[in-house]
């Protein structure tokens, strides 16, 4: 019993052994040939051989010696549509003629089909070499090259990883790679493929840039925003700059700095109207934050005249411009604590403004103050409870209800809720029979309008 299976895995060994010399011995005497067609291409000149071996060719249009040698002249030629004729020739005759190398004349076909953009030729036809040779670095190279144009990222990313095996020394693939890993949204995996291939092409402006997004996404802020502050001025990639490094100062709340950015961007040339529009919606809110309404409004204005419509903008000028006729308005509205609560209590003493106002409490909220006063005047006295929404929107009745309970316990006379947006009905509804006024946006704006801070 164990004779046989002795002789079987012998027999096996024997085959295998057989078939890595015959494909060893393909290989190098292809290799060979194509250099005696260098060599002669060399000593005759590209024109004396190719004529020599098209007149082969007429004689014998199935000439493998004839078609190998012209295909050599071609390719080195890089006369990617004869390659394209001559490979696909040999391809069809190579079940005829087993001389014929098919994993050479498929991968040189392919080839011929990638740089003639006809990709999804180029991928099928490589695929027929890969299967024949997995380990050739120019298949899988181009191969991947053929599924990142595609935009099939995972098998990009598979063929450029091989070559990365098979030839580690080889810097050519870093690129590509790189790019393939971020545009598959895998920004960290992509980062030390893009710094090799910028430590080679250190010029490449789109690389930096990409670089500069992946750390962003990767975590890495402070060194992205070095990279985007240096891109700005770039004539191609500045604009897109200018915008994420304004976005990211924009998080901290640098407004200043963000606008710093927006500016040099509306500077450069041929900027994209997309991008242009962005920057300028930006920038007109980063001037508002800054409490630079104007500017802000100028700005808005150009976008519904350049693109009516975009985005919030019709809202956001009608918004604004009421704003920047009524500066109590944009107190109230936009200011810091402390200016806020100055101008509550001014409002209250122009509220009562022919009696005596004592301030009592002020109570600080996350969207409102409370402030509890004395009233006293020639004919009664009260004590009063204000709270000064910063909303603009709808305040429901579970709002005045607590501020109702808040204000018995405080043991105050009268209560009043105001708001730069507007009650809903139930709310008033509870209010009828209460010691509670409910002042909403046209009120207050009318009250602000007359309130002097300097006075």
């Amino acid at each position: 019993m164990l004779i046989p299976v002795l002789i079987a895995v012998t027999v096996a060994v024997v085959l295998i052994t057989i078939i890595l010399i015959i494909s060893s011995l393909k290989t190098k005497h292809s290799s060979t040939k194509s250099e005696r067609v260098a060599s002669t291409v060399q000593k005759k000149g590209v024109t004396a051989v190719i004529r020599e071996y098209e007149k082969r060719l007429a004689h014998d249009p199935h000439n493998v010696e004839a078609l190998s040698g012209l295909g050599d002249v071609y390719y080195n030629e890089q006369n990617w549509e004869k390659v394209l004729n001559v490979y696909k020739t040999l391809y069809d005759l190579s079940s005829a003629h087993t001389e014929i190398n098919i994993a050479d004349v498929t991968r040189r076909w392919g080839i011929g089909a990638f740089f003639l953009k006809k990709i999804d030729d180029a991928i099928n036809i490589l695929m027929l070499s890969v299967k024949k040779v997995p380990d050739s670095y120019e298949t899988n190279y181009y191969l991947g090259l053929a599924f990142l144009e595609k935009q099939i990222y995972d098998k990009a990313a598979y063929c450029l990883k091989k070559c990365k095996i098979i030839a580690p020394e080889n810097t050519d693939v870093n690129k590509h790679l790189g790019i393939c890993l971020f545009k598959s949204q895998k920004y960290r995996d992509s980062l030390p493929y893009l710094k090799k291939a910028l430590d080679v092409e250190p010029e490449n402006k789109e690389l930096l840039y990409d670089m500069a997004v992946a750390m962003s996404e990767a975590g890495m802020g402070d060194k992205a925003l070095k990279i985007f502050t240096h891109l700005r001025p770039d004539p191609v990639f500045g604009a897109q700059s200018c915008l994420e490094a304004g976005k990211m100062h924009e998080r901290t709340k640098d407004f200043q700095a963000a606008i710093n950015d927006y500016e040099i961007a509306s500077k450069l040339e041929n900027v994209p109207e997309q991008i242009g529009l962005q920057i300028k919606y930006r920038c007109a809110n980063c001037y508002i934050s800054s409490n630079n309404i104007p500017k802000g409004l100028v700005l808005l204005k150009q976008i519904q005249s350049m693109h009516p419509g975009y985005k919030d903008v019709d809202s956001l000028v009608a918004r604004f411009q009421e704003l920047n006729q009524n500066q109590n308005l944009q107190v109230y509205l936009m200011s810091g604590t402390s200016d806020f609560v100055a101008l509550c209590r001014k409002f209250i003493t122009v509220f009562f403004k022919n009696a005596f106002v004592k301030i009592e409490d002020v109570s600080v909220a996350a969207e409102s103050i409370e402030v509890i006063c004395d009233v006293e005047s020639n004919k009664w006295e009260a004590k009063n409870m204000f709270r000064f929404y910063r909303t603009q929107t709808v305040i429901g009745d579970i709002y005045v209800r607590e501020f109702h309970a808040k204000m018995r316990d405080a043991k105050c006379d009268n209560g009043y809720c105001v708001t730069m947006g507007s009650f809903s009905e139930s709310a008033h509804k509870y209010t009828e029979g209460r010691p509670i006024d409910l002042i909403e946006k046209d009120a207050l704006c009318a009250a602000l309008k007359k309130i002097n801070m300097l006075g």
